[in-house]
């Protein structure tokens, strides 16, 4: 078995902003698997919320020895390096197989899932007008997570009246804050709130009236995590590189609806590579927000298909 890990950036079709800074580019790791005269990919994003960076997963995946998928979960924590190479082993193990990913795992035929598309943060003025270019879509996600949300939301709404909303405050506000906005959010349509808290802090969600559901984002990782979200949280957001893979997501979205969970599945702002696997987890989530290519000026050969059905899981020549 060959590993090769290749860093890759893709710029981005405009300045993507959240509460916690700016960037104008995706900085990616993409993980390559060579074995038997087959090679399996898969991508990750390297977040600095979780400590890490390009160089210190690349250093955890090229310290990998020959591993098997089934022994990953052993060999690396989750994050983003376990994702890549899970990743690339399903292709790989698929490839070989001569069969689909999604009938390895028992999915049969998936189809597509209406995904949210993110509105950066900007100023009303802005917001509105990004609004407005997308009214055309079903479901929007508005980055929130500053003392001055009121007008931002009420200007989306302004510009895109009939569309779904969701919003992501990115662990920006405060207990009473979220207490002041839920009612304001509810009258606006507002139908999922993620993360509103800092996860350190989210021990103040604990009997807190619902006025609507309340999403982990950041304080959900993997399986493990589930236990400490009871009472704070109705939706678990699965993101692939916090799980690290598609083996860990399955699991994790399935032990959430056991434990009672809605499920959203999300993901880092990256390319067609990194969202293939996930169109797989979302079949049938309440939420998918797999919008990262459609925030990319450019993106891989054979990009997974976005229209009015929403995102279909990735051709063979992709990934799968």
């Amino acid at each position: 078995m060959h590993i090769l890990v290749q860093a890759e950036t893709f710029q981005l079709a405009q300045v993507f902003t959240i509460s916690r800074g700016s960037r104008t580019q995706a900085e990616v790791l993409t993980v390559r698997i060579e074995k038997g005269g087959f090679m399996g990919w898969g991508e990750c994003v390297p977040y600095a919320r979780y400590g890490e960076t390009l160089q210190s997963v690349t250093a955890q995946i090229e310290a990998l020895g020959a591993v098997g998928r089934r022994e990953l979960a052993e060999a690396l924590p989750a994050g983003a390096a376990r994702n890549a190479v899970d990743c690339a082993l399903w292709d790989l193990e698929a490839k070989t197989a001569g069969r689909r990913v999604s009938d390895l795992i028992g999915l049969g035929a998936p189809g597509p899932e209406v995904t949210a598309y993110t509105l950066s943060l900007d100023t009303p003025e802005a917001m509105q007008a990004q609004a407005a270019l997308n009214a055309f879509r079903p479901l929007l996600k508005i980055k929130l997570g500053t003392p001055d949300d009121m007008p931002r939301l009420e200007a989306v709404r302004r510009g895109a009246p009939q569309s779904r909303i969701i919003v992501d405050a990115n662990e920006g506000w405060s207990a009473e804050v979220y207490l002041d906005l839920a009612p304001h959010l509810l009258r606006l349509g507002v139908e999922l709130v993620e993360q509103p808290l800092p996860a350190a802090e989210d021990d103040a969600l604990l009997g807190l009236e619902r006025i609507l559901p309340i999403c982990a984002d950041e304080s959900c990782h993997d399986s493990s995590s589930l236990a400490d979200m009871q009472g704070k949280y109705d939706f678990a957001n699965i993101k692939l590189d916090k799980t690290g893979g598609l083996t860990e997501a399955l699991a994790l979205r399935d032990a959430a609806r056991a434990s009672g969970f809605g499920i959203m599945v999300g993901c880092m702002v990256g390319s067609s590579l990194a969202m293939a696997p996930a169109t797989l987890v979302a079949q049938g989530a309440a939420f998918t927000d797999l919008d990262g290519p459609l925030l990319l000026a450019e993106d891989r050969d054979q990009p997974l298909k976005f229209d009015a059905a929403g995102v279909h899981p990735p051709v063979a020549a992709l990934w799968g």
